[in-house]
């Protein structure tokens, strides 16, 4: 069942998702609430209504925080808060997904606006790391935490680890998300009960930032024709098609070993 370990019980797993309401984020909502017991925090600005009615239907749990991640101090504070009031053996599974991600109008970095490219980096980058610290230290005495059951996925992409023009922002908060996961899975293994974490590349998905690459403009996006290719030669996975291999990949019995990885690569 995605998004569940069978060694876990199907009624202990908590689920904190960024950007539950579009795209790959949505499906992969879906599929969580899927699983009876599963209880998922979705945070999004504009949250799905759809997703309450399937978590009833399936004997699973949402609880929908409308905010903007491009506020990541108020995000990490209510997360730690809420996390500060559950009992340290509630939940046998503890999940964080960061998948929220902002890019910016496609060029130049010149031509960019200070706030959009602000918006990038702290929607990108400063969030995963801050939901990330919540996590780590609120469930530092949890039963999940001794039973090592505490997973931080990052959605990450390819351009974090391949530059391409017209989309410096997207490119460093990937790369930025990669580095710190490299960083924490270091801290993490010299613990007595150290979490396991991993920056994910998806692969190449058919939501709205696919849309929005294709429709840049190409003087100022070298990489136009290659997304344009993608979508015409049927190279895009859906995005339920996309979720079900990152939820596959964070039930991994190996979950952890490679701190930066990528669907494709097994």
């Amino acid at each position: 069942m995605p998004g569940m370990n069978p060694s876990a019980s199907s009624s202990d797993h908590l689920v904190v998702l960024t950007g539950a309401s579009r795209g790959l984020g949505l499906a992969m909502a879906r599929q969580l609430l899927a699983s009876p017991g599963c209880m998922l925090i979705g945070i999004a600005r504009r949250p799905e209504p759809a997703l309450d009615a399937l978590a009833a239907a399936r004997g699973s749990v949402h609880e929908a925080w409308a905010m903007d991640l491009a506020e990541a101090p108020a995000a990490a504070a209510r997360l730690s808060a809420w996390l500060a009031a559950q009992p340290l053996a509630r939940w046998g599974r503890v999940t964080l997904i960061n998948n929220a991600g902002v890019i910016p109008r496609i060029g130049p970095l010149g031509q960019d606006e200070p706030g959009a490219l602000s918006a990038a980096l702290r929607v990108g980058l400063e969030a995963p790391m801050l939901l990330t610290a919540a996590l780590l230290g609120a469930t530092a005495g949890w039963a999940a935490r001794a039973g090592g059951e505490v997973r931080v996925l990052n959605l990450s992409s390819g351009l974090g680890r391949r530059a391409m023009a017209g989309s410096a922002a997207y490119c460093a908060a990937k790369a930025g998300m990669d580095h710190f996961s490299r960083a924490v899975a270091l801290e993490e293994a010299a613990g007595p009960h150290p979490a396991s974490i991993v920056s994910l590349a998806p692969g190449v998905i058919d939501t709205d930032m696919q849309v929005q690459l294709r429709g840049a403009d190409p003087a100022g996006f070298p990489d136009h024709g290659r997304f344009v290719h993608l979508q015409s030669a049927g190279l895009l996975d859906s995005a339920e098609a996309a979720a079900a291999k990152v939820l596959a990949w964070l039930d991994r019995s190996d979950f952890g070993a490679q701190p930066v990885a990528d669907v494709r690569e097994g």
